[in-house]
């Protein structure tokens, strides 16, 4: 490991966090791929975080904004922001904020990509469900858009 002193760490988390935020675990990643040394990037983290640089449900909040934005749903933001060591979250609230509901969002990203056919064949439901899962909406929540929408499967 390179001896680094935590002035030199403090100062290249402060760049990352001006250009955006980051959870704390991408600050630790992001200096161990630097090659710094782990104990002392915890106590520079753990100080920005008291300071206020650093926030993790402020992260969350903006992370979850941001894919909710771009069309993706509950169980890839969760996931997502799980991976990024951030466990809870109230995504309920910001999708309200941003898209009024889950299933409205899920009605728009689905008739962004979709025509309004209300009778599909088995390949064509089968491609448009493991798209929507691919966005990261539950079954349930694509079944109760298809009910919405009134589509159905052609068994012929």
């Amino acid at each position: 490991m390179i001896n680094h002193d935590s002035a030199e760490i403090k100062a290249i988390c402060l760049r990352l966090l001006v250009r955006r935020e980051h959870s704390q675990k991408e600050l630790l990643n992001k200096l161990l791929v630097k090659g710094f040394d782990k104990d002392k990037i915890l106590p520079v983290i753990e100080e920005l975080t008291q300071q206020g640089w650093q926030n993790d449900s402020r992260y969350a909040e903006s992370y979850a904004r941001h894919r909710i934005l771009k069309g993706y749903g509950p169980a890839s933001i969760s996931y997502e922001l799980s991976q990024n060591g951030v466990v809870s979250v109230d995504l309920e609230e910001i999708v309200q904020s941003v898209a009024g509901s889950w299933m409205e969002l899920l009605e728009q990203v689905y008739t962004k990509k979709y025509d309004t056919d209300t009778v599909l064949n088995f390949n064509e439901w089968a491609k448009r469900s493991r798209f929507l899962l691919h966005r990261g909406f539950t079954g349930a929540m694509i079944s109760a858009l298809f009910d919405h929408l009134n589509i159905t499967l052609n068994k012929f």
